[in-house]
């Protein structure tokens, strides 16, 4: 499968609609993908509709309450006494008091509707994101790097929480009052107001063709912030080495370049935004106090009130207002649109190794020796494929054999056990586990067979008795405690401070090699899968730890089928078979003295380390 981005959804179809129209939801056509995240929460999305509707509602009658004071409180005839005329200005003053109350309700109300939804959607789809690269095979990590995964998880998802948990809110509020105090105000004056409505016609279209352009330089923003995630998150996890080579300036430097490429670019979308904001506000600003001098002109003439000024006045004001924060909610959710469709771009690959339509029932339970058998495989790697790096291998293990695979660097040996777990699907031939091809298996059960021992212990940060209960879930204490007896990890926990509750530090950098490759074979050993992979397991021990540890994986290898890739020739002269490997084929094959006597490379390579 190709491993490309996914295009972002299609843009609606063409209708007759205006161009303005189709224009701005192509342009957050993206933020369709949010839909699924958002329809779970159907009902809060209503009541927070409702709040905002009644917050919007309650905005929108204080200018009417104004007009009340100024007319019939404040622009009472002199006829009429000074108590009269307290007693309903202390009135009107409580009806707006009122007015305040209940906007500042309905508003913490939608406040807190609002920010639940974006919270909680913002948790869904980064649980959905995280989830859905966890199943995606390794090829599709040699094109992205995790630092720009993990931007993406972050930096991506917070913009989206400001957009959904915020700037939609304000700006459906802003929405609905700009259209309520412009359709007060053509109530009131209909004439002057229809062109002004027709004057900010004009000043937004063009600023949704500016939008544009705002839209494109958020996404990049967004991509040079993920380069810069990606080169830190690469130095950083090996900063023991960047430090042995005294890179730390040049690290530095280049982590400089690409954040100021990064502020390069929001720059750029900055300034356009600015620039968009101060366009759209002096347009509709201009055309509202167009309309306000003409609600002067008409007081000056007689044809309104005093009150009915005041009211136009905080119309227009409210107006006006509303397009400054919609201007400001567009290029957020502009940018919003950008963050989206990165990761929709995510969730729309599908990994290339996938569970077949119709598995297979597994041959036999999980406690009991497989056969393995490559027959006739050619495999190249995705990010390669001009160089085989198997060529026809034929290959059979029977079920508890222990097998070694050895040879020079770059033979194939890893690319077997990646295989054999199905990581990559191979070019041509048959790659059977158990006598069934691994395309035909579910990946879980195919995997749940298969124990690894890698020859770069993975630890995670934690307690070094959930690192080796990471083996198998739900383990007891007890099973924990015998698989780490039978590595010989209780030979150093007790110099740890709190025994197995000790934390290990990120990547186990607590630990000395061996310790950590010690914790790995313990995993391995509480898996209790049939099919037992070492690939070099004791290359990180002293003398004396690898013959301890040797003698529990003697023990963990009894009646399970086992393949070890050896570099040291001197620990597989107990295999059942060895399997020489040389440009991805099998050269040679037999047992140590067989090997030796045939004068190949095998025998080549033993005296090489022999002698040395």
């Amino acid at each position: 499968m190709d491993n490309t981005a996914a295009s972002a959804p299609d843009a609606p179809p063409d209708t007759a609609a205006a161009p303005a129209r189709r224009a701005a939801g192509a342009r957050l056509g993206p933020l369709r993908g949010l839909l699924p995240f958002l329809l779970p929460y159907r009902r809060q999305m209503l009541l927070a509709l409702v709040f905002l509707v009644l917050a919007a509602g309650a905005t929108l009658g204080l200018p009417a309450a104004v007009r009340q004071l100024v007319d019939h409180g404040l622009a009472q005839p002199g006829t009429v006494d000074l108590g009269t005329r307290m007693v309903a200005v202390h009135g009107y003053f409580l009806d707006l008091f009122g007015v305040a109350v209940l906007l500042g309700l309905f508003t913490a109300a939608r406040f807190f509707t609002v920010s639940w939804i974006g919270e909680r959607v913002t948790t869904d789809l980064r649980n959905a994101v995280y989830g859905h690269v966890l199943r995606q095979s390794p090829q599709f990590f040699e094109s992205l790097k995790t630092g720009e995964i993990l931007s993406r998880l972050t930096t991506d998802t917070t913009v989206i929480q400001g957009a959904v948990g915020s700037s939609i809110s304000m700006g459906l509020r802003s929405l609905v009052m700009c259209v309520g105090a412009i359709a007060m105000l053509i109530a009131s004056n209909p004439l002057l107001m229809l062109t002004v409505v027709g004057i900010i016609a004009l000043v937004v279209l063009p600023a949704l063709w500016i939008g544009a352009r705002v839209r494109r330089l958020s996404r990049a923003s967004q991509d040079r912030i993920a380069d810069t995630s990606g080169i830190a998150g690469e130095v950083l996890n090996a900063v023991p080495v960047v430090q042995s080579y005294t890179h730390e300036a040049a690290e530095a430097a280049r982590y400089a370049t690409a954040n100021e490429s990064a502020f390069a670019t929001a720059v750029r979308r900055i300034t356009t935004r600015a620039a968009f904001t101060a366009f759209l506000i002096i347009g509709v600003f201009g055309s509202l106090l167009y309309g306000l001098h003409g609600g002067v002109e008409s007081v000056l003439a007689g044809r309104i009130s005093a009150g009915e000024l005041s009211q136009t006045s905080l119309y227009i004001m409210l107006v006006a207002s509303s397009v400054a924060v919609l201007a400001e909610v567009w290029g957020d959710l502009l940018r919003a649109s950008g963050a989206t469709e990165r990761l929709m771009e995510l969730l729309a690959l599908e990994s290339a190794i996938a569970d077949p339509p119709l598995p297979r029932d597994p041959p036999g339970p999980a406690d009991r020796a497989v056969a393995v058998a490559f027959a006739d495989v050619t495999f190249h790697y995705p990010s390669r494929p001009a160089q085989a790096v198997l060529r026809r291998l034929q290959l059979s293990i029977g079920a508890g054999q222990t097998v070694a695979l050895v040879g020079p660097s770059g033979a194939g040996k890893t690319t077997v056990f990646q295989l054999l777990q199905r990581f990559y699907d191979i070019d041509a031939g048959q790659v059977l586990v158990g006598g069934v091809p691994v395309r035909e298996w579910r990946l879980q059960e195919l995997r749940a067979r298969i124990a690894v021992v890698p020859q770069e212990p993975v630890i995670f940060s934690g307690t070094v008795r959930e690192n080796i209960g990471y083996g198998r879930a739900g383990a007891s204490d007890a099973q924990i405690l015998a698989a780490a007896q039978a590595a010989h990890v209780d030979e150093f926990i007790a110099r740890l401070p709190e025994g197995y509750d000790t934390l290990v530090g990120e990547r186990g950098l607590r630990l000395s090699g061996g310790q950590r490759q010690r914790i790995a074979i313990a995993r391995a050993i509480l898996k209790d899968a049939p099919l037992l992979l070492l690939d070099e397991a004791t290359s990180s021990l002293d003398a004396e730890s690898e013959r301890a540890v040797q003698l529990a994986l003697d023990e963990a290898m009894r009646g399970r089928t086992t393949i070890v890739i050896a570099h040291r020739l001197a620990t597989v002269q107990r295999a059942d078979r060895i399997f020489v490997l040389d440009h991805g084929a099998i050269v040679e094959q037999g047992r140590h003295a067989e090997l030796m006597a045939q004068g190949g490379l095998y025998a080549r390579l033993a005296a090489l380390q022999f002698s040395t």
